[in-house]
């Protein structure tokens, strides 16, 4: 970013998530990370206690600043956190661990005022740091993950969830299902859509006119019927609408060999038509700077891909990678939107 302002690169907005778990620890070793200062701006939502925390467990050598009120100033530079506290947490509501009602409530208050900065153009994008969907249950915010609020707040009926690394992007027909039901859930306009939108969004933010491969549900394609017939009667007229379209879509293909293509870089990005088809893949080859990203949304959203690993938290021995990723591919996205390359 050569030439450009510090005022010129994007704000990226970064979540707390559940400051009960690593969240503030991988968000303050992955801000102390020289790459990103010349990426973007950072501003944290959070705790300022559970911040002020994961400072301190993790050593790092950045200061805090508490932006109370009013948009962050132009010059935020990268000796210091800068966190806009939205939760003022009593003691008891932040052993780790041990996610209470009031800190599942702080993590929907993180997550729904930036996904408002991001509506607004305030901000470039979002990343956010792992929840506890039962905590903020528990606070009365019935929602299954980030995902599916973020689908609320921003309006979206049709999203899709992509995990990605450097050698391979899978994107998910079917998500959080019970195995014995994802059949029946695979239908011709869930996989068009999700081929659809995996195709806008790959050429928007990573690469023009990608190459999309689209896996079988069943061993071998089905084996021609044998083992199944979800590949002839549901994906291959989803591929041929796709295509008439002018999208490059290839398959079915099998899944026991197509990845050993996609990680060589053949394909852009791999359509699964269930969780573990895609995410065995991809967390053999990046289980520790895998991102996840949600696609179809007007606002730009990464994530780790990981939980809050309470047997870590406090120990200051979690890893930051896939948090310095998120935010490091949220950076990545927003220049390229504002620059339309």
């Amino acid at each position: 970013m050569k030439g450009k302002t510090q005022m010129d690169k994007p704000l990226i907005i970064i979540t707390m998530g559940d400051p009960t778990g690593i969240g503030p620890e991988i968000i303050a070793r992955a801000l102390s990370r020289p790459e990103l200062a010349g990426l973007c701006r950072i501003l944290v939502l959070g705790d300022a206690g559970a911040m002020a925390r994961g400072i301190t467990i993790t050593g790092v050598s950045l200061s805090l600043e508490i932006l109370d009120a009013g948009f962050p100033p132009t010059t935020l530079d990268h000796t210091n956190i800068y966190l806009r506290p939205l939760s003022r947490l009593a003691a008891e509501d932040m052993l780790f661990g041990k996610p209470t009602a009031a800190s599942g409530d702080a993590m929907f208050k993180y997550i729904t005022e930036a996904a408002r900065l991001c509506l607004s153009g305030d901000a470039a994008a979002m990343a956010t740091a792992p929840i506890s969907k039962e905590a903020m249950n528990r606070a009365g915010h019935k929602y299954p993950g980030h995902t599916e609020l973020l689908a609320e707040l921003t309006g979206t009926s049709d999203f899709v969830m992509m995990l990605a690394g450097d050698r391979l992007r899978v994107t998910l027909v079917t998500i959080h299902e019970a195995l014995k039901n994802v059949p029946e859930l695979i239908t011709m306009e869930k996989v068009l859509s999700t081929i659809r939108i995996t195709h806008r969004d790959v050429d928007r933010y990573f690469r023009k006119n990608p190459r999309i491969a689209v896996l079988a549900l069943n061993p071998h394609c089905g084996e021609g019927g044998l083992f199944g017939d979800e590949e002839e009667r549901v994906i291959k007229p989803a591929i041929y609408i796709a295509r008439k379209e002018g999208i490059d879509a290839v398959g079915p293909l099998s899944a026991d060999t197509l990845f050993y293509f996609a990680a060589k870089g053949e394909y852009d990005a791999v359509v699964c038509m269930y969780h573990d088809q895609g995410l065995i893949p991809l967390k053999l080859l990046h289980f520790n700077d895998g991102v996840n990203v949600t696609l179809g949304l007007p606002i730009i959203r990464t994530s780790v891909d990981h939980g809050t690993a309470y047997n870590l938290a406090g120990t200051g021995q979690a890893s930051d990678e896939s948090m310095a990723a998120a935010i490091r591919m949220a950076a990545i996205m927003a220049v390229k939107k504002v620059n339309g390359e």
